[in-house]
């Protein structure tokens, strides 16, 4: 496989650049290296992803990441251990795109190989990334995520959080996850839920959150793609940041020689979207 085929892409929408998918970060493996989008942007080029930023320096952009993959940490930073606490272990491993299926300016499809800290792949991923327009929604556009995980014929695959491995207050993060940028705390609502504490850890059909750019520009993010036994995982006081959690309060099994399929969608939209208006 040459340089090319690990080079960085853009995702456009009716010829405007939204977002950079960034295939194979060149970052140290305590940060957990995956291909992850950033800068995410607005149609009028608000951006609306974080990367490595100083709080969570593995926190990158819009990726798929899971704190604990049969033992091995793909999330990045230091692994929360029962009766412990957090703890700096030599437990890091990698996502790594292993070839494309398919490559254009508005879709992205291709494999990639989940590996322990030896290289040995724990999970295999086909994924699909596409950008198109949702003018039904103002100014904006939508992400869809396709990822098919699939455990090896010999083994089950165990997907655990912080949360299944003894961390109190609702972090079950791991998953999907989006760091947003924010010049202050955001707001985040379901249809029927307002708030961080009311929103982390329920399974309502979307959750929006509304932030202002540092830049000044405002815009709503809607993500929908809760699968069977997920729960939505946010942050608006700490860090601005929205996540599908595959093991909010309890782990999550992929059987030998199984798939787990999972579509996810966000809407990235300038200005406030109210929840009446919101329509998926």
């Amino acid at each position: 496989m040459t340089d090319a085929d690990h080079a960085d892409q853009e995702l456009l929408v009716d010829s405007v650049p939204v977002a950079r998918y960034v295939l194979a970060p060149d970052l140290d493996v305590t940060h957990g290296p995956r291909p992850y989008l950033h800068p995410v942007r607005t149609l009028a080029g608000t951006p609306v992803s974080d990367a490595l930023p100083a709080d969570h320096v593995w926190h990158l952009g819009a990726s798929l990441a899971v704190q604990d993959v049969n033992g091995t940490n793909l999330w990045g930073g230091r692994t929360y251990v029962r009766d412990v606490g957090y703890t700096w272990r030599p437990d890091h491993g990698r996502i790594v795109h292993t070839g494309w299926e398919h490559l254009s300016t508005d879709r992205l499809d291709h494999r990639l190989h989940w590996c322990d800290p030896t290289g040995a792949v724990l999970l295999t991923e086909r994924r699909i990334l596409t950008a198109s327009a949702a003018p039904e929604l103002g100014d904006a556009w939508r992400l869809d995520i396709d990822s098919a995980l699939t455990a090896p014929a010999d083994r089950d695959v165990v997907l655990g959080s912080p949360a299944t491995n003894g961390r109190p207050g609702g972090a079950g993060y791991g998953g999907f996850f989006w760091r947003a940028v924010a010049a202050e705390p955001p707001e985040v609502f379901t249809d029927s839920l307002t708030g961080e504490e009311a929103v982390n850890g329920c399974d309502a059909p979307w959750v929006a959150l509304h932030g202002r750019a540092p830049q000044g520009g405002a815009y709503t993010l809607i993500f929908t793609g809760l699968g069977p036994g997920d729960r939505w995982f946010v942050r608006t006081t700490m860090y601005p940041g929205v996540c599908v959690a595959f093991a909010f309060d309890h782990t999550a099994t992929i059987p030998a020689a199984t798939t787990r399929s999972a579509h996810y969608r966000v809407v990235i939209a300038d200005g406030w979207l109210p929840p009446d208006a919101i329509t998926l």
